[in-house]
């Protein structure tokens, strides 16, 4: 097998050094500044000639600084001669616009593929698309990740007896059953709209949450006004506790003081993205996607199956 190395940009260190720790392999040693202008400069410091590189960032907020971050990575690793260049993305970010819903929208998840593909990548590793065709967008391969198993084994870990699964929304409906699936639960959907964007209004509840454990699943939360909305309606329908989980803690404007203030029992998510966990309070669980990830990095420098991993 050709070497393996793994690099990292400045997005998410943390979840980068806990991956190379699982993975066995220590970061590669790159140089990440700025020019007086506030360019980015990147200098790798070591060779890569015929490597495996798996780069690892995701589009978190700064998102337009950690997105250039990661085109100029892959940029400089092509250069230098590596034998394959795989962007490993735990947050895909510009993903809610995947498709015009409006005359003269842009799509700009297929934007940012294009660039992706442009700046040299070989392979995109990531986890819990907002929109599962997004894969799509790619003309090279691309491994789609979901942190539903480590979700679930969170949940069965809690022994709750009476539970019901619940998606904030329709387009949730595939995640939320999976998830139901691992745990032997019913679904439920939430029916919403949302009059502008980060904005939602709850209108029904299908199915039946009546003096159940709900379980309030979605692949982000961002301003969480669906979340706190929907955990609001739960218990207005006779839910007994409210659970919400995620996989990206996108937590931005008065996310983390609405979710704080929601009547929810406990906020869990997965540390795509990182979380000052400063500002939060013992009802916040984080849990790690780095064995998920690193074992499917090592599964594809290996030629393994990597959905293998989620039967």
């Amino acid at each position: 097998m050709h070497r393996l190395k793994l690099f990292s940009g400045s997005a998410n260190r943390r979840l980068a050094e806990e991956i190379a720790s699982y993975a066995g392999i220590p970061l590669g040693n790159a140089e990440l500044g700025r020019f007086s202008d506030g360019e980015i400069s990147i200098g790798i410091k070591e060779s890569v000639r015929g490597a495996n590189v798996f780069l690892i960032q995701p589009m978190c907020a700064p998102v337009n600084e950690n997105l250039m971050e990661l085109l100029i990575l892959i940029d400089a690793i092509k250069r230098a001669s590596a034998n394959s260049v795989n962007a490993v993305i735990p947050y895909y970010g510009y993903a809610r616009q995947d498709r015009k819903t409006r005359a003269r929208d842009p799509i700009t998840a297929k934007l940012v593929a294009d660039l992706i593909t442009a700046a040299g990548a070989s392979r995109v590793v990531a986890m819990d698309l907002h929109a599962g065709q997004i894969q799509g967008f790619f003309n090279i391969p691309f491994d789609h990740l979901t942190a539903v198993p480590i979700l679930a084994d969170y949940f069965i870990a809690k022994k709750i007896k009476n539970g019901v699964v619940v998606s904030p929304d329709l387009g949730g409906v595939t995640r939320a059953r999976e998830l139901a699936n691992r745990l032997g639960f019913p679904i439920a959907i939430i029916d919403k709209k949302r009059p502008a964007p980060n904005q939602a209004e709850v209108m029904n509840i299908i199915g039946d949450v009546e003096g159940k454990v709900a379980i309030l699943v979605d692949d982000i939360i961002d301003t969480a006004g669906t979340i706190v909305l929907g955990a609001a309606a739960l218990h207005d329908q006779g839910a007994a506790d409210v659970y919400a989980c995620c996989t990206h803690p996108i937590f931005s404007g008065p996310a983390l003081e609405r979710l704080k203030s929601a009547p929810l029992k406990e906020i869990v998510y997965t540390n795509t993205i990182p979380v000052n966990s400063d500002k939060l309070d013992e009802r916040f669980v984080v849990l790690s996607v780095a064995p998920l990830i690193g074992e499917a990095i090592l599964r594809v420098n290996e030629e393994r199956s990597v959905s293998e991993l989620f039967l």
